[in-house]
């Protein structure tokens, strides 16, 4: 655990973005999470947590061309046919900073009598999307600041409204387990054009020390200066290190508030954490399928999730049949604006159409209309 004094100094230094997904995305990805393919069984994949099966919203098709003989799931993007892979399972994993509650100035509800920090804020959203069809797994960093509606409840549970917020907030409006997560899931969900979404893992931000000490610790070259005395980091670019658990914490959360838009480089942290942290879970899972079973029960006390270790432990050899590397992990495009108080990042609504299509969707081949 961190000291007070560290935590108090986590505004300063603006340490609240997608980090803690980049180990859950391994836990959970490549030692366990296809885990729901079989454990859970092919009729339960059917009932989503959010989205909805039938899914021909999730990218418009073009005028006048909807009814042209499209079948269930099917849409026609650009001129081509394409079908929803329904084969596919999609994860929700969630960095929970309840901390961050603190940074901001504690719980501070609306004049509505509605709270978005209450639960903890997501300060971490990626999707995990695992394809059988091509034994990948896709991962997608949603940005914490991404605008979109958001289902805001007062102290009392009461619904009050949807309102513009920070996705990040949803989470917030709730009770910090269960009811968060699946509010949580459910904005996803929608924000993606209803794409299905059947399972979730919130996890605290304070695992990573103790889930990067269970692989003996990660190295890394050292994208850039990370100098600050007060935290005894003092990394300097092109170093190689082996990051203990402290030092791996703040390797992924550090980044300067005072310059705009600094969780960009960050991230690139970030992507570089989580592909070594994958292939050297994945290699000594591969030589003891028991190193998968103690990083899920070390990350157990810190999360929130509907994946049981029964499942974990029956698919974990099954994971390590995927393949994750660098050219894997997506990002949303958009544009990052300064708003009234803090970042608001807006989407590129035909990237996320098209990205859509890329990962959830196969081409299929047109009808033979000849008589």
């Amino acid at each position: 655990m961190l000291d007070k004094e560290e935590t108090v100094e986590r505004k300063k230094l603006g340490i609240g973005a997608m980090t803690i997904v980049t180990i859950l995305t391994i836990v959970f990805v490549f030692l366990g999470v296809v885990l729901v393919m079989r454990m859970i069984g092919k009729n339960n994949l059917t009932t989503v947590v959010a989205g909805t099966e039938n899914t021909e919203a999730a990218a418009e098709p073009e005028a006048g061309e909807k009814s042209g003989g499209l079948e269930e799931n099917q849409i026609i993007y650009e001129g081509k046919r394409y079908a929803l892979n329904t084969d596919l399972i999609t994860i929700l994993v969630m960095g929970i900073d309840k901390e961050t509650v603190e940074t901001i100035g504690g719980q501070s509800w609306s004049a509505e009598g509605a709270s978005e920090y209450a639960g903890g804020q997501a300060d971490a959203l990626f999707l995990a999307v695992l394809n059988p069809h091509d034994k990948n797994v896709y991962v997608i960093a949603i940005n914490r600041n991404s605008m979109v509606d958001v289902d805001v409840f007062d102290e009392n549970g009461d619904y009050v409204g949807r309102f513009k917020k920070q996705v990040a907030l949803q989470h917030g409006y709730g009770d910090g387990g269960e009811e968060s997560c699946i509010r949580q899931v459910k904005t996803v969900s929608r924000m993606f054009h209803d794409i299905p979404i059947h399972a979730y893992a919130a996890i605290s931000m304070d695992a990573i020390p103790a889930l990067n000490d269970a692989v003996g610790g990660i190295t890394v070259k050292v994208l850039d200066d990370i100098i600050y005395p007060e935290y005894d980091m003092d990394l300097h670019q092109g170093d190689m290190v082996t990051l203990d658990g402290r030092t791996a914490y703040w390797y992924v959360r550090l980044r300067n508030e005072n310059a705009f838009n600094s969780n960009e480089l960050r991230l690139q942290r970030q992507k570089q954490y989580l592909t070594t942290f994958a292939a050297e879970a994945k290699n000594q899972s591969m030589a003891d399928i028991r190193v998968a079973v103690r990083l899920y029960q070390t990350v157990q006390k810190y999360m929130v999730t509907d994946i049981d270790l029964g499942s974990f432990t029956y698919l974990a050899t099954e994971a390590l049949d995927y393949d994750f590397d660098i050219s894997s992990l997506y990002s949303l495009k958009g544009e990052t604006v300064q708003g009234n108080l803090f970042e608001e990042f807006y989407i590129d609504e035909e990237a996320l159409q098209e990205l859509i299509i890329t990962i959830f969707y196969e081409q299929v081949q047109e009808p033979d209309t000849r008589q």
